[in-house]
């Protein structure tokens, strides 16, 4: 989604389209939750891809601010 809205057809498109990017980054958090208590995956494997997902998860939401400052 964060490369689709790099092709965005206007400024409020683009925000609507970092928002859906953002949702799917936090329901990826959410899927890795659920695969560490289920011990899928090994604990530090969940902690290098988790920690990859908040800091992906902030960049998104700070470029939705920044994008929503400039309106």
């Amino acid at each position: 989604m964060v490369r689709e809205a790099q092709n965005a057809e206007s400024q409020k498109d683009f925000i609507h389209k970092l928002g859906i990017a953002q949702k799917e980054c936090d329901e990826t958090i959410y899927w890795l939750d659920l695969l560490k208590e289920t011990n899928y995956i090994a604990d530090i494997e969940y902690e290098n891809l988790n920690l990859e997902a908040k800091e992906l998860l902030k960049m998104i939401r700070s470029a939705i601010i920044t994008s929503k400052k400039k309106l």
